[in-house]
């Protein structure tokens, strides 16, 4: 199974930031540094995602309702079961991180990705996780501030107002203006995934120098990491069977079911790390482990089970059963 070239970049910078970690007046600079990539990152996906095609995609709101669900509601009920594994197998710091993992939003790259591989409903994959990403800039910050509490970083209306000031103004703004730039970033839309893909690792960079002066280290072990990768798998495994078999049992066809695995069952690496930041301050190193962790092990298990089910398709030929949606949306308008 391959590893995504993204995780080695981020992996790096860890490294880099465990070497050559940001302090004093440089580690002033990479935090106002890091808050500005934040909100350009975030004024980037407003300026993405076209508002049209996305109400267009209302009409499959069953599919978009189940997936919002097994986001912030089937994913957090877990995180919170998992608060039983401590002290057994997870420090209080790494289930902090685990939970936070579960309240953070679903991607959308990777899930049109393996649904289109699949032979899925891509339309219903886009559109569910576009609506998943807009979201969570609200829900997984308030999730966030009733789970985590005080225990997280110091969760409270001033948390909630930066995450409004830098993640939801960015983000609007971009969808004003998107009018006039549209055009302009549909055209750089690969220069302009470098820069996003590059604000990320200088988020990464930030958070762990900061940990780094937080003796992040000297805090997790690698029996602890260990036993924090087979906690994520048994999550990740529960959550791809319900989805799957949920699907059925709510009556949706095979391709739409497809698009509810792949688009619920996954978290977004590109929203977390930007949010955690936001929410945990100095301690989003150790915040951002289990949803790094978690996102390589999603990619690596999605890419067989979207081959299989493209094996199955060959084999087995059947109607399709998906309700695409009208004025089907651009690939990519949000990670």
């Amino acid at each position: 199974m391959p590893i995504d070239p993204y995780i080695l970049l981020l992996l790096a910078t860890v490294g880099v930031a465990a070497l050559l970690p940001a302090r004093g007046t440089g580690a002033d600079v990479a935090s106002g540094a890091s808050t500005a990539a934040i909100a350009f990152l975030f004024f980037l996906y407003g300026a993405r995602l076209s508002t049209r095609e996305a109400l267009d995609g209302l009409r499959h709101w069953r599919l978009h309702l189940t997936v919002l669900a097994c986001t912030f509601v089937l994913f957090p009920v877990l995180g919170l079961a998992a608060r039983g594994l401590v002290p057994i197998l997870l420090t209080h710091p790494l289930y902090q991180g685990l939970l936070f993992l579960t309240l953070v939003p679903s991607t959308i790259q990777s899930s049109i990705a393996f649904t289109s591989i699949a032979r899925g409903n891509v339309p219903a994959a886009i559109c569910a996780g576009s609506f998943s990403s807009l979201a969570g800039i609200v829900v997984t910050p308030l999730l966030a501030a009733v789970l985590l509490g005080n225990g997280g970083g110091g969760f409270s209306a001033d948390s909630l107002g930066r995450i409004v000031l830098q993640l939801l103004v960015p983000f609007l703004t971009g969808q004003l203006l998107r009018r006039w730039i549209g055009p302009f970033v549909a055209r750089h839309k690969k220069v302009l995934g470098l820069v996003d893909r590059g604000s990320i690792l200088l988020v990464v960079y930030t958070a762990f120098s900061e940990g780094m002066a937080q003796g992040i280290w000297h805090q997790v072990h690698p029996l602890q990491l260990g036993a924090l990768l087979g906690v994520e798998a048994v999550l990740l495994a529960v959550m791809l069977a319900l989805t799957w078999y949920g699907g059925k049992a709510l009556g949706f066809g095979r391709a739409d079911r497809i698009a509810i695995q792949f688009a619920g069952s996954k978290k977004s690496l590109a929203s977390g790390l930007p949010m955690a930041s936001v929410l945990f301050g100095a301690h989003a190193s150790l915040a951002v482990l289990p949803l790094m962790l978690f996102h390589q092990m999603q990619l690596m298990v999605c890419a067989v089970i979207a081959k299989r089910r493209a094996r199955d398709a060959e084999e087995n030929p059947r109607p399709s059963a998906a309700h695409p949606v009208q004025g089907q949306p651009q690939h990519g308008v949000l990670r």
